[in-house]
């Protein structure tokens, strides 16, 4: 991951670009306080100000830009990333205010996954500088969580299996001193069957195992974050065309987010006993592997019968789970790429949300919409459990129905939770189609930062 803490630096009045905000409401008004040249270099851009249009003008013996904006009293996240692509390397400073919200903006519009380039661009840094230096950390410690998960997801599968999930906790474990264990083999079996069942077929590098960490004084409340860490899923015997395996690295994207959110409940001290699993594997095709029709027996003992080998993800997610509620956290947070019927639901950009408690919902709901991260609710529809029905087990991984997938398969997970305990399960997507400012073509953090704004407010 690239070290982009100097991007949002202290304004002690050095030398930088300025770089004006404009509504388009306040367009007139803007361009009567410039000079002749100015007001020419604003033509001859056709500078409207609009959201995202930008302008350069000459500045004395400089330039300086202009940057439209929906709201100058009320900065997004993204409303300054553009200028951060587009802008050379330089320092700048915003007149007349402080970039606030738009620090996080700044910094992740300069992202790059340029690891497997053999002759990268190197652009220099654009610096942008605040006289609220306070919150640079909190930008910077942000940045960093969503840049982890675009790193690790957007990583091929050959360098980026069970093993490399696992380092990455070695990383958490080391620098916030956590507890770690790592269950493989034979005792990944006994005490997660179906994380192994899942997970057996695929080469000895690429293992399946259980990932856990532990920190905090366990004194305080107990907090259970999971993240579905699939790293490559071919479907198994109920295989995937080739084109619905190109994304398939994304899979653990899942796993991304519930680190990267570690990372940002441990950075910031957070009073709570933090409890961090990841089943991580790799859904393969082997003489070995796991098959429709088999019957698996679970942690909780409840039996699934496979209906479809390509719905995998909730039955590691099933035996995290049930691993979770076992030491009666107060909430459990997970996150999966879980199903294409969430896509189908609310697109790329929407994480869908699935809670037991109203209260949960609503504060994860306005935290996405206030750091714009924002996520939409679906249902638990207790009708839809009908659909997981099986003629010869506890239950069957794969609806019956066709219909609402995403709950279907909430709803099997919600089989494996403990009744009692607050849920929210994230079916994000971990990657973006297409570039937005700020948000390149890629692995994508999505529903991160909502649940780390309402875990901070709910615990501190």
């Amino acid at each position: 991951m690239s070290d982009k803490n100097a991007l949002i630096q202290p304004d002690r009045g050095q030398k930088a670009v300025s770089i004006h905000l404009v509504e388009k409401d306040g367009l007139e008004k803007f361009v009567k306080g410039l000079s002749v040249p100015q007001r020419a270099a604003i033509e001859a851009n056709r500078f409207t100000g609009a959201a995202g249009d930008y302008a350069v003008i000459p500045d004395g013996d400089g330039w300086a830009a202009v940057l439209g904006v929906a709201n100058t009293g009320s900065l997004t996240s993204w409303c300054m990333a553009k200028l951060a692509e587009k802008l050379p390397a330089g320092t700048y400073r915003r007149v007349g205010g402080e970039p606030g919200a738009a620090m996080l903006g700044w910094i992740l519009g300069q992202y790059s996954f340029d690891r497997y380039l053999s002759d990268p661009e190197d652009e220099g840094p654009r610096v942008l500088l605040t006289g609220e230096p306070k919150g640079i950390d909190a930008a910077t410690a942000e940045a960093d969580a969503v840049m982890l998960v675009r790193d690790l997801v957007n990583t091929p599968a050959e360098d980026m299996g069970p093993a490399q999930l696992e380092a990455e906790a070695e990383n958490l474990h080391k620098a916030f001193r956590a507890e770690i264990r790592v269950t493989r083999g034979d005792m990944l079996e006994r005490e997660f069957p179906m994380v192994h069942a899942v997970g057996r077929a695929a080469a000895r590098s690429h293992a399946p195992r259980m990932i856990e960490l532990e920190w905090g004084d366990p004194k305080h409340p107990r907090v259970a974050i999971v993240g579905k860490g699939v790293c490559f899923d071919s479907g198994g015997l109920d295989i995937k065309p080739g084109s619905g395996m190109l994304l398939m690295k994304k899979d653990m994207g899942g796993a991304a987010h519930a680190l990267a959110l570690a990372r940002l409940v441990m950075g910031a001290n957070l009073p709570v006993r933090l409890h961090v699993l990841v089943p991580a594997v790799e859904n393969a095709i082997a003489g070995n592997a796991f098959r429709p029709g088999d019957v698996l027996r679970s942690r909780a003992g409840i039996s699934v019968e496979i209906g479809n080998t390509d719905a995998e993800g909730r039955l590691i997610l099933g035996d995290a789970l049930t691993r979770a509620g076992e030491d009666k956290p107060e909430l459990i947070i997970d996150f999966a790429t879980l199903t294409g019927a969430a896509r189908v639901a609310v697109g790329p950009d929407l994480p869908a949300l699935f809670t037991r408690e109203d209260a949960t919902a609503e504060a994860l709901l306005a935290s996405g919409k206030a750091v714009d991260d924002p996520c939409w609710r679906l249902p638990l529809h207790e009708g839809y459990r009908e659909y997981l029905k099986s003629d010869i087990a506890d239950i069957n991984n794969a609806g019956s129905s066709g219909f609402a997938g995403a709950s279907t398969a909430a709803l099997f997970l919600d089989r494996f939770v403990p009744k009692g305990l607050d849920w929210a399960h994230f079916d994000t997507f971990a990657w973006r189609p297409a570039a937005k400012p700020g948000r390149p073509k890629g692995g994508d953090a999505l529903g991160l930062r909502a649940a780390w704004h309402m875990l901070r407010a709910r615990y501190t």
